[in-house]
């Protein structure tokens, strides 16, 4: 068990055996993925990205810096496109629209990737603040899962090395001290690592993880061996729709982009 600050923060168990589920991503060519590469010009922007990981780090700092967070601001849509054209009008969101604006653009780059929410041990209890919603993207080079927090504009790494958010867990509760974020003084890294700790609990994604035009509302929740599966969050709202599981390997499978048609 590792200490960030004063906090204990105890390491995670989860299994590692076969289960089988049906995870479904954009082809980077779909009409709405091209419309959002080509009118925020995203293959400029990662022009000069060396790694797959680069192209993570850039478009999680461009989409950090558009506007000033707002846990507040619900859109009246959740596609990336709509949510860029709100802010251009000086709208601003919560994690969850950095997120989804992250996440698309990273499909429409050609890069697999996932909006990823968390949630606390106590999720089922507390009354307030107990999610937050990140994105995971699927490194095609490194073969890779990588974590990146479009609210804290953080991609955080082991050893150089891109880790998950189940990997990110890990970490903080047994060697901090070699995680490494790209603009984040040691006073910073601590001040976030004993933020998102507790969020780092739950993990629940879509199956189904096109950008726009989903066929089922099916998600997925991975659960710590041993831990209770939350069928309520903040004690008012049903969690449905919800499978889970407790290995690891099921909930990190190896994208496959569907076709065109």
């Amino acid at each position: 068990m590792n200490v960030i600050g004063a906090m204990p923060i105890p390491m995670l168990q989860f299994a590692d055996h076969e289960e089988a589920y049906e995870f479904i991503w954009n082809n980077p060519n779909d009409q709405y993925l091209a419309d959002l590469r080509t009118k925020y010009e995203l293959e400029k922007l990662v022009a000069g990205a060396k790694s797959d990981l680069d192209r993570v780090r850039i478009v999680s700092a461009w989409v950090s810096g558009l506007w000033h967070h707002d846990g507040w601001n619900t859109p009246k849509q959740n596609d990336p496109l709509y949510i860029l054209d709100q802010v251009q009008k000086g709208e601003q969101f919560r994690c969850v629209e950095y997120a989804i604006v992250i996440n698309g653009c990273l499909n429409a780059l050609g890069i697999p990737s996932r909006t990823l929410s968390l949630k606390t041990a106590d999720v089922e209890t507390r009354e307030f603040g107990a999610g937050h919603v990140v994105v995971e993207a699927w490194l095609r080079d490194a073969k890779r899962w990588t974590f990146a927090d479009g609210q804290w504009n953080a991609v955080p790494t082991y050893k150089n090395e891109p880790i998950s958010a189940v990997e990110f867990q890990r970490y903080i509760a047994k060697d901090a001290s070699r995680l490494r974020i790209e603009g984040f003084s040691r006073k910073n890294k601590t001040i976030y690592f004993e933020w998102i700790a507790e969020y780092l609990y739950y993990f629940d994604v879509a199956l189904d993880s096109r950008v726009v035009g989903q066929s089922t509302p099916q998600r997925l929740m991975l659960v710590p061996s041993g831990a209770p599966q939350p069928t309520v969050f903040q004690r008012n709202w049903p969690i449905a729709n919800m499978a889970y599981t407790n290995s690891a390997r099921a909930f990190y499978p190896t994208p496959v982009l569907v076709s065109e048609d």
